[in-house]
């Protein structure tokens, strides 16, 4: 049996000049930005694919990018999803009215996503 564990990084200093640099301040906000066009969709069934959800969010705006999630071997939904709009205000729109609405015989749950 093999015995696995993740090798540990030392925890590195980073220097405080690195943190509060302008520049790094700029593209947090333009990453943070950019994460508000961006939905992530729980509860969805496992029947659901791609097309029936960007049918289903389409009313609210242009879409970028739609994922549904799979187990990268049997290739069934996990059961949530990603959305992106061409804009922010797109998004907005989607987030209030969709949430909570069904979708293949499910409640589903939307919230912006954590990352661009």
């Amino acid at each position: 049996m093999l015995n696995w564990r993740p090798k540990l990084v030392p925890y590195a200093a980073t220097p405080f000049g690195i943190l509060s640099h302008p520049s790094s301040t700029a593209r947090a906000r333009a990453s943070s930005s950019s994460c508000r066009s961006k939905l992530f969709i729980g509860g969805l069934s496992y029947d659901t694919n791609e097309t029936a959800l960007k049918d289903a969010f389409s009313q609210h705006g242009h879409i970028i990018q739609v994922k549904v999630i799979c187990h990268p071997v049997t290739g069934k939904s996990k059961g949530y999803g990603f959305v992106k709009f061409a804009s922010e205000d797109e998004a907005a729109a989607a987030l209030h009215k969709m949430g909570g609405e069904v979708i293949d015989g499910r409640n589903i749950r939307v919230h912006y996503a954590n990352s661009g």
